[in-house]
């Protein structure tokens, strides 16, 4: 699949954040038609308050769905865009676009770290994701106190707070989350 408008890439931390996924099949032919309206869904949603950001994947060919993806404020912000009258009338319009949904998940907090797009299995139980963040921030916790830690000293507590809190973030993100749970995958979703 390829990614086209995809307006934030960080995972959400557990902040009561919302991403919505939904997979849609689109029959042969009706590629085009499908993409404009879902433009124009996406576009819709992103002037709701709430909304963070949205995502569009193609299909990667064949009967491989295309992917829409939402992320919102919290489940209220979510639950507004479902419930509205906006949303209600881009599907009322989709005559003729010949495509289906044939998946929907609500992913929150540090499900997005377990559960990759398009996979049908849900997340694991909350205490498997807890034992996994923690062997994910233990080794950088501890270099961080070898390392950064005493570097940090001679700045103010704030600022020195920011900048660990940063590193160990995007080192949560892009090292050490993925590649626990890729490492602990079997035991995550057996």
């Amino acid at each position: 699949m390829t990614a086209t408008g995809l307006e934030h890439t960080t995972v959400p931390a557990d902040t009561g954040e919302v991403t919505l996924l939904i997979a849609r099949r689109v029959e042969p032919g009706h590629e085009a038609a499908f993409e404009r309206w879902a433009k124009g869904i996406l576009d819709t949603a992103a002037g709701f308050p709430g909304h963070l950001g949205h995502g569009f994947f193609r299909s990667s060919g064949g009967d491989a769905p295309w992917f829409l993806v939402h992320r919102f404020r919290d489940a209220e912000a979510c639950r507004t865009w479902q419930e509205s009258p906006e949303r209600a009338a881009w599907f009322a319009d989709c005559r003729g676009h010949h495509h289906t949904e044939i998946a929907r998940r609500k992913l929150t907090g540090m499900e997005t770290w377990f559960a990759p797009p398009g996979s049908p299995r849900p997340a694991p139980p909350r205490w498997k994701m807890a034992i996994s963040a923690t062997l994910a921030i233990y080794p950088i916790s501890v270099l961080g106190s070898l390392f950064l830690l005493p570097r940090l000293t001679a700045l103010p507590l704030l600022l020195s707070s920011a900048i660990t809190a940063c590193v160990f973030n995007v080192l949560m993100t892009y090292a050490s989350m993925p590649a626990v749970s890729r490492l602990l995958r079997r035991w995550l979703a057996p």
